[in-house]
């Protein structure tokens, strides 16, 4: 046997029945709905007409409801409610205030500046939740290729095949050394001069170990470190309590400034970007877009800010 199921009821109907029920007059029920007095008495009617009985008796300037009209409010005030929430939930999701967002990043950025740009951003956004967190930058790869990771934040990578490189900004490495090191003073920091006090290295399976690496070898000198470490904050730390030069990238300097350190230019210059990782071919959420803004919003104002922290040389 067949059952027909179609629905005749129209929502946008039901809406308007909703807030007459609320409000009790079509005046206040029209400034509610946003729409004119008479689309609400039009509404009303053809709801009545499918219906096939009456909703409301006028006393005065009231509408008051039948038995039928309380008996159906009570079955659609949920559905109502739920509608009210799908519609809240929309235009957050259109304005960018709602939803969920995936970010990998690599320790320089994820230890310094993305922590930042996060509580703000979560600030202004109190329907969205984030998934964060911080790997090597071949985990932060492989994350974004296969859709696990919205967005990837990494640093001195040019290009991949397997994902969208984009570059936000780019900067110089520098050298740390301890305020009461010989070389605080130095308005330069050199591969010569960390051959001569001691140096901690940056392992060459990291990019920035590789840039580091090569500027020793056009600069003739032999790259010879103390310590051998993976990532630059490992190095910061050990620079802070005396084992010798570490060469970093800003953002690691930036967040470690306050450790006792000096920071200085190293020469020759080792640029690096700071980039963006995003899966090909794949539209970006309007979450997403507002994170990269504010990234891009917080690199401008940091490479901005002087990190030479001349304040821990002494008098």
């Amino acid at each position: 046997m067949r059952v027909d199921r179609k629905n005749d009821l129209s929502l946008r109907l039901l809406e308007v029945f909703g807030a007459v029920m609320l409000h009790r007059t079509t005046v206040d029920a029209a400034e509610d709905l946003g729409v004119s007095q008479p689309a609400v008495s039009l509404a009303i009617k053809q709801l009545e007409k499918q219906l096939g009985f009456t909703l409301f008796e006028r006393r005065s300037q009231r509408l008051l409801p039948t038995e039928e009209a309380r008996s159906l409010f009570a079955r659609i005030e949920p559905v109502l409610l739920q509608l009210r929430s799908i519609e809240t939930h929309v235009r957050d999701l259109r304005e960018g205030t709602a939803g969920n967002l995936r970010i990998m990043a690599t320790p320089p950025m994820g230890h310094s500046v993305i922590p930042k740009v996060l509580r703000r951003y979560l600030a202004e956004r109190a329907g969205v939740t984030v998934e964060y967190d911080v790997r090597r930058m071949e985990h932060v790869i492989e994350e974004v290729e296969v859709g696990s990771a919205d967005l990837g934040l990494v640093l001195g990578m040019e290009s991949h095949q397997a994902v969208d490189v984009r570059v936000l900004q780019s900067e110089h490495m520098v050298a740390l050394v301890p305020s009461a090191h010989p070389l605080a003073r130095a308005a330069e920091i050199t591969p010569a001069d960390c051959a001569r006090y001691g140096h901690i290295g940056l392992d060459q399976v990291s990019r920035l170990g590789v840039l580091i690496r090569y500027a020793f070898q056009v600069s003739a000198v032999p790259y010879l470190p103390r310590v051998l470490v993976r990532y630059c904050h490992t190095a910061a730390v050990l620079s802070s309590v005396g084992m010798g030069v570490s060469i970093v990238d800003r953002f690691t300097a930036m967040s470690m400034i306050d450790h006792g350190l000096v920071v200085r230019p190293f020469r020759p210059e080792i640029r690096v970007g700071a980039c963006l990782l995003t899966r090909p071919d794949t539209p970006l959420s309007r979450l997403a877009s507002g994170f990269i803004d504010a990234v891009e919003a917080a690199l401008l104002q940091d490479g901005h800010t002087p990190i030479t922290a001349d304040r821990h040389l002494g008098p």
